[in-house]
């Protein structure tokens, strides 16, 4: 799967790990976090708050990403996205990324220049610095991203701090990347909108300091489904979950490809993961920013349920099964 072998000069094997960081980093901006960017052993950027918050995610080919799906340019993006919606999901203000490049030596040089192209496009979309990584040979690609960021002097909002009463609420697209997978997985490749909703994601970077500022009470990306993550925050708060599915947002172009597929658009925005939409609970709806959407209530028992009931299909992407 993916782009055909290469050969000669056109290999990342020809031009070396040296010359493709060259090529890839020459004439990049850094923002005035990075004291010290590519080029050393290591970076320096600076940690104004005094703490450092960082996240981790990879990406692997055949797994996360398909080059007949994705360009590379749009893998690379989704590579940073992830990780960026983390450091969101604390309540931080992202400053930086890393990024760790393992591909086959015939990969050819075009494909591993546009990733990390789109490494660049979407860390500059928050004014975030690539600061440095690594590139090795591997047997397929994969791509590992490090962002660091910023709390500005707040505490993080992590998972554990929800209590009864509160509001539930998101903020970004819920069931676009799903619907989008299933496109893809049936052969098509439109609606483009759709489609590229899995491609690469549009995390509401912004959403997550604004919740911090206005006293959200716990907070979590939604990476592998509302449901899912929703009782990861539930099981750190040790408190209940109530979804009111009549609050929730199914897009018009969701009902169009759900009709056409024969599936449950619902489905898509309750279970589907990679929006990387931001879900977090406030302790009134009068507390709620601007873009954040009450969907239901924090309760005093445990576990997830929808209108009441527990929800009685899988509730989003698991690993190794």
């Amino acid at each position: 799967m993916g782009e055909s072998p290469a050969s000669g000069a056109d290999t990342v094997a020809a031009i070396g790990e040296f010359g493709l960081i060259r090529q890839v980093t020459a004439g990049r901006a850094q923002p005035s976090t990075t004291l010290l960017g590519p080029g050393d052993d290591a970076a320096v950027v600076a940690a104004p708050d005094g703490r450092v918050v960082i996240a981790t995610d990879a990406l692997v080919e055949g797994v996360h990403f398909r080059l007949d799906w994705s360009t590379p340019a749009q893998v690379g993006r989704k590579a940073v996205a992830v990780n960026l919606a983390d450091i969101a999901a604390m309540g931080a203000v992202p400053t930086s990324v890393v990024v760790a490049l393992a591909c086959p030596p015939d990969t050819p040089r075009d494909v591993a220049a546009e990733l990390l192209d789109g490494v660049a496009t979407e860390a500059r979309r928050v004014h975030v610095g690539v600061v440095g990584g690594d590139m090795v040979s591997a047997d397929h690609i994969m791509i590992s991203v490090t962002a660091l960021g910023d709390l500005g002097g707040r505490p993080p909002v992590t998972r554990a701090g929800a209590r009864p009463g509160d509001v539930v609420a998101v903020c970004g697209r819920l069931g676009w990347a799903a619907a989008g997978l299933a496109v893809l997985s049936r052969g098509f490749r439109s609606p483009v909108s759709v489609v590229n909703a899995q491609r690469c994601p549009d995390p509401p970077y912004a959403a997550g300091p604004s919740a911090a500022l206005a006293g959200a009470t716990a907070m979590i990306d939604i990476s592998d489904g509302l449901l899912a993550d929703l009782a990861h925050l539930a099981e750190s708060s040790g408190v209940g979950i109530d979804v009111r599915s009549d609050r929730l947002t199914v897009a018009e172009r969701l009902v169009d490809v759900g009709s056409a597929l024969g599936a449950n658009p619902m489905h898509w925005v309750l279970t589907g993961g990679e929006d990387h939409a931001l879900a977090a609970t406030f302790g009134s709806p009068s507390d709620l920013p601007e873009g954040w959407e009450a969907i239901g209530s924090v309760v005093a028992d445990t576990g997830v349920t929808v209108d009441g009931d527990p929800y009685d299909r899988e509730p989003g992407w698991r690993h190794w099964m």
